[in-house]
């Protein structure tokens, strides 16, 4: 290694620092013009005392809210999760402590954008010198890959994703640690699927995706939430690939089963009200009702959006052009049940007129 790699901590952690650096300043700028003249939540000033980088905002914060330094989330997340290291915390607090990586803790929304990307190689750089079978090391791999993916860089999301999983399968192969009790796997063949489905490999994806909903399903029951994000996994690929009608009788159940389990607002329940009114308003064979239906439900997943996520954020701007489509749908079906009318009735009146003619016959 050159002296400058050496004294960076190494390739790994070298690379890592100097990715967080051009991630914070794609962010900064992504992020000045929202950011004008606000301050930071946590630290209160408009600069980073340190640093000196600029704000950031990619949340769903409203208004003054959720301003803030990424080297500032970045301090707040290592503390909090050094805390729960040294105090042996419980799994729900080591999971709630965790999500400061990629969530706001405010709105406690996950970051998106060139954001989500920034936090990403933070909590990467802080935790890539731990052994490979660390926890946290391993843990920090998919935030990393899954803050790419929520950047639009799936390539990269993938070879990341693919990294982990080897090394996964490593630890399991040494008996560092039992597969049997191990969700690990699934949840990267989730995730691998997932990019493989942005990247064009749609069967792949949709093999991926039955065989983790299944393996869920098995496990874990119908009512779990890891079986019911499994599921919006699975009915994403149906709907994509134009199996609409089993998409719509699979979403019709867990649709219900989100509702009760996660609730009206959460976002996977957003997202699969979402595919099955898209299910509904692409598929030819779709009725009227069912068409007006899926205006109704997408005219509600909008407000829900909004209310949740703000009027800016993906989810919101993705329920809004679906409502669009949909309601281009039902104008065309609204037409053409016109138009059938309108022949009828002539046809009808045809039918009157020749009858009339025929009965003054002589």
């Amino acid at each position: 290694m050159c002296k400058k790699v050496k004294k960076g901590g190494g390739t790994e952690q070298y690379h890592a620092e100097k990715k967080y650096a051009e991630a914070v300043a794609v962010a900064v700028e992504a992020c000045a013009e929202d950011t004008k003249g606000q301050t930071c939540y946590i630290c209160t000033e408009a600069l980073h005392w340190k640093t000196k980088e600029g704000l950031v905002r990619g949340c769903a914060c409203h208004t003054t809210e959720g301003f803030v330094h990424v080297s500032c989330l970045r301090e707040q997340a290592k503390i909090l999760n050094d805390e729960a290291e040294e105090n042996n915390s419980g799994v729900k607090v080591r999971n709630a402590t965790w999500a400061r990586w990629y969530s706001c803790g405010l709105c406690e929304k996950w970051y998106h954008g060139v954001v989500a990307c920034a936090l990403g190689w933070a909590c990467w750089k802080t935790y890539v010198g731990r052994p490979e079978e660390d926890g946290a090391r391993r843990s920090a791999m998919e935030v990393l890959a899954d803050a790419f993916s929520r950047n639009g860089d799936d390539k990269m999301a993938l070879m990341i994703y693919e990294a982990r999983y080897d090394t996964e399968r490593r630890l399991c192969a040494s008996n560092f640690k039992e597969r049997s009790n191990d969700d690990d796997m699934i949840d990267l063949q989730s995730y691998i699927a997932s990019c493989c489905y942005n990247l064009g490999r749609h069967e792949e994806a949709l093999i991926a995706r039955r065989t983790v909903y299944e393996q869920r399903l098995a496990k874990y029951g119908p009512m779990h939430e890891d079986t019911i994000y499994a599921a919006s996994g699975l009915a994403h690929s149906l709907v994509e690939d134009y199996w609409f009608a089993e998409a719509k009788r699979f979403l019709r159940d867990k649709i219900s089963n989100a509702q009760s389990v996660l609730g009206n607002r959460h976002r996977t329940t957003i997202i699969l009200r979402l595919l099955y009114a898209q299910a509904v308003y692409i598929d030819d064979g779709s009725s009227f009702d069912e068409v007006q239906e899926a205006v109704a439900t997408l005219e509600d997943d909008c407000r829900t959006a909004r209310q949740v996520f703000g009027k800016d954020h993906p989810d919101h701007l993705q329920s809004r052009r679906a409502l669009n489509q949909a309601r281009k749908r039902l104008a065309y079906e609204e037409a053409r049940l016109n138009s059938v009318d309108s022949t009828s009735e002539k046809l009808n009146r045809s039918l009157r007129i020749d009858g009339d003619d025929e009965s003054e016959a002589p």
